[in-house]
Parts: structure tokens; C-alpha cells; sequence
């Protein structure tokens, strides 16, 4: 590989700038939940198609997820959108400029396909938010040939890895007896009084657990009147912690906190998954600084090389199956993401510049996975001994 060649993926990505901004700019004025994201996902699909690619819609079970090919043989790159909004507030996490980018970066790339060894391949994974449509698409196997994944991220910062904590989402619903709360409340078994009590166990628990878990949790039912006794009561939780090893150990220790609960008041608790899990993230290092010298070419030298993150993402799930990276790029200074700010940011100038950088940082990481096979060697090797 050399600069001239470089020169010509920069080229082809500034060429199509209009297209991917615009395309940032529909989806995101346009904002759709997780697993109905139909106006989304058709956009990028078209946008594939016109490019050559091969586009299946529906994979892995989901009406708006999707997987485009072009290229023949090995390696198989792979490059993810997310689309998704937030309720009410619409692309308050900028996934109208991650899905963007790396349909950006394919479109560009597409041109030199036909004189490149290996696939491109574009996963299309819906309801990143609340659904965990990457997990689905690793259940059913579409990572399987791939040989590395990426995606890029707006945040308020330019960072190369963030780990992100494994999370279980988990719904405890406990049964009781309805009954008269005056006239007869001896007759009742209270349900929310189970709830209370798992709340407060799960309060002491806090203090033996390591500082990495995050617990956080609300009632979602707690009864339907004031003088009726409620038969039923339940309450939603997220746990996180930083491997997915502590995790079920954690959840284990809850679930005998829920069993304590209802045996205390009489209760019966069951419980289950109300959103699908979430493995901890592990960047792959070698990926990452291939990603990281690409920004420097284009120009970006405020950059941060890692931090340990907190929150959780269903990009998790995928790096422990395949070489993964998942780096932030700045859409402005002082964003939290989920704001309404933060939505704001990612429509605006600056937004539209950072998902054409991005797809420029993307295409040029994929065009060097697929020239270099000592860098390609060298990723693979490092997740091998990560998953060893």
C-alpha cells in the first residue's frame, strides 16, 4: 500500500461527501425506534444497491436488518450501521451518523472491489438502544466468515478503544393476593412489598460487589390502586460489570435476593430477560492504531488512545467472535450523549463533517486490512490470544 492509493480512497469518499451528509441528515430528521427502523434501513440499502453491492434484507429474523456483499473471496471485512433513535428525543446518540459512515465508507470503497483481493461486506443492525440486534446477528451467525468488524462512534472526544461492561436486563415480577387495603388488608399479600424488599437487599449487596458493577433499576408496576392490596407488583434492572464471568456471578446473588424477597412476604417471584444480553467490549489494539495512523493522515492529532467505559453496547457481543473495534470521533466539545444537545449536534455542520470523516477513517482502515496481510495476521492474532 502507499499514499497514492490512499489518495484515490480519499478521493472516492470526498466524492460521494454529498450523498453520505445528506443521507445523515434524512435519517436523522426522520428518527425511528429499534426494529422499526424501515425508512432507515431502506436508505441505506438503496444507497448499497446503487453502489453494486448484493443486498439481503430480513437476516437473522429482523425486518430492518441487512447484509450487503461485494468483492470475492478472503478476507471478509465488515462494516456496521446502527440507525436507530431514542424515544423522543429522537438520534440523541448520532446512530443517523454511524450507519452513514459505513454505508460512506462501502460506497467508496466499491470502486476499487474489482481490483482488490476479498469481500466487503455492510451488516445492517437494527434497535442498538433497547433490542441488541447485533447480538441476533452473531446468534445466527453472520460473523462467521467475517474476519473484522468496525463501526465508528460520534461522542465529544476522538478515542480510539473504550471497553464497555457485559449487561443483563432482567424483569422480577412477584405475585401476591389482592384484598381490601382497610377493610381487610389481613386477607392481602402484598406484591410491592416484595418488590421493596429486593430493592433494599440489592442496596446491601452494593457495598460487597466490585467498583466496576453498576446496578440500576425501577418499578415498572406497583399495584393499581392505594386501597387495594397489590396481587401484582414487578420492577425492571440493569446489571453491568466489566466481564461477562462477574456478571453472572452478580446476577446469581440477586436471584437469591429475589427468592429471599418473596419468602419474607409471602410472596412468589419469577423473573427473565427483558432485553437481550450484552457482552463486555474488547477492542482489538493492532485494528485500533491501523484506525488511529488513518486519522492522522487525514489530519486528526487530538486524539485519545483509551479509556475504561461503563456503559454497554451489543458491539460487545461481537468482538469476542470476531478482531472489533469501536472508536469515538468528536461531533462537538461538553456532549453527554442521549440529550437532546447531543441529537442536535450529530444534525448539525460538525455532525456532517465527522460522518464524512469517518467514513474516510473507515475505508482507508478497510482498504489496509484488505492489502496487508501482516497487519490483517497481526489483528487476528491478537484476538486469538484475547479469546484464548
Amino acid at each position: 500500500m502507499n499514499v497514492n492509493s490512499k489518495a484515490q480512497v480519499i478521493a472516492a469518499v470526498e466524492k460521494h461527501a454529498p450523498q453520505i451528509m445528506e443521507l445523515a441528515k434524512q435519517i436523522g430528521e426522520h428518527p425511528e425506534l429499534g426494529f422499526k427502523e424501515y425508512q432507515a434501513a431502506e436508505w441505506l440499502c438503496g444507497a448499497l444497491t446503487a453502489a453494486g453491492f448484493e443486498v439481503h434484507r430480513g437476516v437473522a429474523g429482523m425486518d430492518t436488518a441487512f447484509r450487503a456483499e461485494l468483492g470475492e473471496g478472503e478476507p471478509q471485512i465488515a462494516l456496521l450501521c446502527e440507525y436507530d433513535a431514542l424515544p423522543e428525543i429522537g438520534h440523541a446518540c448520532g446512530h443517523n451518523l454511524i450507519g452513514t459512515a459505513s454505508v460512506g465508507a462501502a460506497v467508496a470503497l466499491a470502486e476499487f472491489m474489482g481490483q482488490l483481493q476479498g469481500k466487503l461486506v455492510v451488516l445492517g443492525a437494527p434497535a442498538e438502544e433497547t433490542g441488541g440486534g447485533k447480538v441476533k446477528l452473531v446468534e445466527a451467525g453472520l460473523f462467521q466468515s467475517i474476519d473484522a468488524a468496525m463501526m465508528f462512534h460520534p461522542s465529544s472526544k476522538n478515542l480510539l478503544m473504550s471497553t464497555s461492561n457485559a449487561l443483563d436486563a432482567y424483569e422480577f415480577v412477584f405475585h401476591g393476593k389482592a384484598a381490601h387495603a382497610a377493610a381487610s388488608p389481613e386477607e392481602g399479600i402484598n406484591a410491592l412489598d416484595g418488590v421493596i424488599q429486593l430493592f433494599n437487599g440489592i442496596n446491601a449487596l452494593r457495598e460487597h460487589l466490585k467498583d466496576d458493577v453498576r446496578i440500576h433499576g425501577i418499578i415498572s408496576e406497583g399495584g393499581t390502586a392505594a386501597n387495594i392490596v397489590p396481587e401484582r407488583a414487578a420492577a425492571r434492572f440493569y446489571f453491568r460489570a466489566s466481564t461477562r464471568a462477574y456478571l453472572d456471578e452478580v446476577a446469581a446473588k440477586i436471584f437469591k435476593i429475589a427468592e429471599g424477597a418473596a419468602l419474607m412476604t409471602g410472596t412468589t417471584v419469577q423473573w427473565d430477560k427483558y432485553e437481550l444480553s450484552n457482552d463486555n467490549f474488547v477492542p482489538n489494539r493492532a485494528l485500533a492504531q491501523a484506525f488511529g495512523a488513518n486519522l492522522e493522515l487525514l489530519g486528526v492529532t487530538d486524539v485519545h488512545e483509551y479509556k475504561d467505559g461503563r456503559g454497554s453496547s451489543d458491539m460487545g457481543n461481537v468482538s469476542h467472535v470476531v478482531p472489533a473495534i469501536h472508536p469515538y470521533l468528536s461531533v462537538g466539545e461538553k456532549l453527554v450523549s442521549h440529550t437532546p444537545e447531543f441529537a442536535a449536534a450529530c444534525l448539525s455542520p460538525k455532525g456532517m463533517e465527522t460522518a464524512v470523516l469517518a467514513a474516510k477513517a473507515l475505508a482507508l482502515t478497510a482498504y489496509d486490512l484488505l492489502t496487508d496481510g501482516e497487519l490483517l495476521s497481526k489483528v487476528k492474532a491478537e484476538h486469538g490470544q484475547a479469546s484464548a
